[in-house]
């Protein structure tokens, strides 16, 4: 999937698409999901550009990996998820059924999401 300058995500970084953002780094944009599964869905971004998991993780500088893990460290804080938890999903590309062609990941919470997938 290549990188679209045009995604959703993209103009979000450049404010010219609202969100209501909840948490921010120099690495990190957190913004509510404006299609909630759960009590709390927030969606995670790297502010470069970065079309999936695979291109982060080649990519990405070390402080820009670890202004993620500080994000999600934040969020479960920030909602007080610590003892009762919460599902953190990133999609890859056609089988991974990515949408937007920007890294994100979904953190979920605030009820219990049931079962991930029957295997």
């Amino acid at each position: 999937m290549a990188y679209n300058k045009n995604n959703i995500f993209a103009k979000i970084l450049r404010r010219e698409a609202d969100a209501e953002i909840v948490y921010e780094n120099d690495h990190v944009l957190c913004f509510n999901d404006i299609f909630p599964k759960s009590k709390i869905h927030v969606l995670i971004i790297p502010k470069n550009e970065y079309s999936n998991i695979y291109d982060f993780s080649k990519n990405s500088s070390i402080n820009e990996k670890e202004s993620i893990f500080v994000a999600f460290q934040a969020l479960i804080d920030l909602f007080k998820l610590d003892k009762k938890g919460c599902r953190i999903i990133t999609n890859h590309d056609v089988d991974g059924r990515q949408e937007v062609p920007h890294l994100h990941f979904h953190f979920l919470g605030g009820q219990d999401l049931g079962k991930m997938i029957n295997i």
